[in-house]
């Protein structure tokens, strides 16, 4: 597999994807009177695309060291993920009480396309590892004593 086209073309689907949607995700804001990057929009947006890549690099990385534990690598990803929501995102959407349901679409809305796209792409990389190298651990067919 190559390491730059992989990557390369994951991180276009993800720019485009979020891109896409954080345009869309805007013009809802503005036709229903509100300002367009508010909520924390752009910065919900960026944070959920730099972790989605870095995660998918990070798991890229180690796929051949750790290609065992590649699924606890995702996890604990995902993990860190909404870690830094409550501590970047959470203080911010509930200072006035509550979280209103603008605040939470502009959180979860690329949080679950990036997962998406990860869970798509990590599915991808683990499909491309198996065809790279098969597990030499799997067991034998039992041999016929005839």
């Amino acid at each position: 597999m190559k390491n730059r086209g992989f990557l390369l073309r994951y991180l276009g689907v993800l720019l485009g994807v979020l891109g896409i949607s954080l345009a869309v995700h805007a013009w809802f804001r503005t036709a229903n009177g509100d300002a367009w990057h508010g909520d924390m929009l752009v910065s919900s947006y960026a944070v959920n695309l730099l972790l989605a890549f870095a995660i998918i690099w990070g798991i890229f990385a180690l796929r051949h060291r750790m290609k065992a534990q590649i699924g606890f690598l995702f996890m604990g990803g995902s993990f860190l993920k909404f870690l830094l929501f409550f501590l970047l995102f959470y203080p911010a959407f509930t200072s006035d009480g509550d979280i209103s349901r603008a605040e939470f679409g502009s959180f979860f809305v690329p949080y679950a396309l990036a997962l998406f796209l990860e869970t798509g792409f990590a599915s991808l990389l683990l499909r491309n590892l198996e065809k790279e190298a098969p597990l030499r651990d799997a067991p034998e067919e039992p041999k016929n004593k005839v």
